[in-house]
């Protein structure tokens, strides 16, 4: 493929990547959930939800390539498709998978040796974490996604406990699908976590749910008033955001402080 030069991000985390790459230039449309960077939402047309896009006004920028992720996008992606538009959909679900994703756009517009420092930066920030944690205790944390039906973490979500010294109480399940990740609040208690770190997409942790719940009011993490929210776009979007904010953010959760000043630079 030639190194296209208009751009649709149908979501946020290939906007922040090509920021970042100083190739923003490129961007044509952005997805109306964009808040990374702040300038985008100001700069860049808004042409799609998560689920849906205006699909004469994406045909109307008239982009050599627009990029989506996950298989939930995959009726948006027919659409454009039978426009005649050229569109990559990626369904990265590990941190690998997302890296090798940030990688490939990162080649397609000539910014691969850029790409690579980038990446090699935040990797050496995750090992360091990693070091910092390493013979802790590890508290059992629940992470939630949703609360209707309850969804618990994501495999990338997983990997970032991980490296911040906790343990998902549901890590088997993470690298499952989104409808199979549906927990029961029973198995939470039975689980008893230590955390409860909650991330709903497109909507605030609402802690009184999680209180009022009686399969979880003597579970450790409520008892010990340890309920904590990350906003989505730091922690579900498969990009750079999870290296420059999300591992804070959950560290910060898991152990009641903030990382290290040197650590915590982006």
């Amino acid at each position: 493929m030639a190194s296209p030069e208009r751009i649709v991000c149908l979501t946020e985390e290939t906007c922040e990547w090509l920021y970042l790459l100083g190739e923003e230039q490129r961007i044509v449309g952005i997805s109306a959930y964009t808040v990374r960077p702040e300038r985008a939402p100001k700069e860049k047309p808004k042409v799609s939800a998560f689920l849906t896009g205006n699909i004469r006004k994406i045909k109307g920028l008239a982009p050599d390539l627009v990029i989506g992720f996950s298989d939930i996008q995959s009726e948006l992606a027919a659409k454009l498709i039978k426009e005649g538009l050229t569109v990559l959909i990626t369904n990265q679900r590990s941190l690998q998978e997302i890296d090798a994703t940030l990688m490939q756009v990162a080649r397609l517009v000539g910014k691969e040796a850029l790409g690579a420092r980038l990446l090699n930066r935040w990797h050496r920030k995750a090992d360091a974490i990693r070091s910092l944690t390493s013979g802790r205790k590890r508290p059992r944390v629940f992470f939630q996604e949703w609360n209707e039906p309850v969804i618990s973490a994501i495999r990338w979500v997983t990997e970032l406990i991980e490296i911040c010294g906790g343990e998902n109480i549901f890590a088997a399940r993470s690298a499952a699908m989104a409808k199979d990740r549906i927990v029961t609040l029973a198995a939470v208690k039975k689980h008893d976590p230590e955390v409860i770190i909650g991330s709903w997409c497109g909507k605030p942790v609402d802690f009184e749910w999680i209180r009022s719940r009686p399969e979880l009011a003597k579970v450790t993490a409520v008892v010990n008033d340890k309920l904590f929210e990350i906003e989505s776009a730091e922690i579900l979007q498969p990009g750079p955001a999870l290296y420059l904010d999300g591992i804070n953010r959950i560290y910060a959760a898991i152990h009641g402080q903030e990382l290290p000043a040197k650590l915590r630079q982006r």
